[in-house]
């Protein structure tokens, strides 16, 4: 597909020109396309326009090896999109293993934070797409690689922690283990905010290349995540029935009262 179509394509989704643009992508969705992964990424700015900003996801998701924005490879699982767009000319990424990558006017402000603990705090890049009243464009993967929602769970202080670490370099170069909890889980369960969009008319859909494309404001997406997370904090976890490990690790992390609680609430 030209790149052209492609461009066509994400503005009649609703791409605002100028605006913020957080893309979860997979390029095996989309293709083929001209100019493979670079090409995706150049109608992505073209769509976006000059004044416009893309952010894509960049971490490394190796806890034990220090994190170098010059060197180091985007996690495999986030696909070949975002390990190629950190690596354009011009490209901001952040300085730390949870990292995001950015161009464009605001590309600065989005990446700056020091390491967030954990990864998705208001202080952090995805917080920062949100503060700037940004999009959220999901092309060929579902709700389940939304990061946004994992803020959502953040500022409606969910009760569950899973222990996770990274390894930092101090001043004198010696290799710091940090440990802390964050809110992990198999993330599936993020496929209820397509019922719960969709339902208010918040979440635009359609085709880009051959992929299905899911485009939203990221605070539509966070506030109807807060409505529910209000209601029952567990809703993002599997039931203990459906045999998840990752959502029982999460579940097991909650106390007693609050998980009785929430049972109730069901």
């Amino acid at each position: 597909m030209e790149r052209a179509q492609l461009v066509a394509q994400l503005r009649e989704l609703g791409v605002q020109y100028g605006g913020v643009l957080l893309v979860h992508t997979s390029f095996r969705a989309v293709r083929p396309v001209e100019g493979g992964p670079a090409g995706l990424i150049s109608a992505l700015r073209e769509a976006l326009g000059p004044r416009g900003t893309l952010v894509m996801p960049s971490w490394t998701g190796d806890g034990d090896t220090p994190f170098d924005p010059a060197t180091t490879p985007a996690s495999d699982d986030l696909g070949v999109v975002a390990d190629t767009f950190w690596r354009v000319p011009g490209v901001i990424r952040s300085h730390h293993c949870f990292a995001f990558a950015a161009a464009g006017p605001l590309a600065s402000a989005v990446t700056a934070d020091p390491i967030p603990i954990p990864p998705h705090i208001p202080a952090s890049p995805v917080g920062r797409v949100h503060e700037h009243d940004g999009q959220v464009l999901l092309l060929g993967v579902g709700h389940d690689a939304n990061t946004s929602l994992h803020l959502a769970e953040l500022l409606a202080e969910v009760p569950y922690r899973v222990p996770h670490h990274v390894t930092v370099v101090g001043e004198r170069g010696a290799r710091i283990r940090v440990d802390y909890g964050e809110n992990d889980h198999c993330c599936l369960r993020f496929a209820l905010a397509d019922e719960w969009l969709r339902e208010r008319g918040l979440q635009r859909e359609g085709r880009v290349g051959h992929a299905e494309a899911r485009l939203m404001r990221a605070r539509d997406v966070v506030g109807v995540a807060l409505e529910q997370l209000r209601r029952d904090p567990l809703v993002f976890l599997h039931p203990a029935e459906d045999g998840c490990a990752e959502c029982d690790e999460a579940s097991a992390s909650v106390g007693d009262s609050a998980r009785t609680a929430t049972h109730r609430r069901r």
